[in-house]
């Protein structure tokens, strides 16, 4: 069971569905998800919990 991923497109002003989400980790050592829109195909961006990095890993 995958889990879909949303995040606020700032183009679309609502929440979509991120197309292939990766996992990233930012600078201050934060974790976050890092797609495309399924709407607008812009790059997203959304910072997560490290119960959701764990349960992104576990997929």
């Amino acid at each position: 069971m995958t889990k879909d991923w949303i995040a606020y497109d700032v183009k679309a002003r609502k929440k979509v569905k991120l197309l292939d989400p990766k996992l990233v980790t930012m600078k201050n050592g934060k974790m976050a998800l890092k797609g495309t829109s399924a709407e607008t195909g812009i790059s997203l961006f959304r910072i997560i919990g490290s119960e959701d990095a764990k349960r992104f890993k576990s997929q």
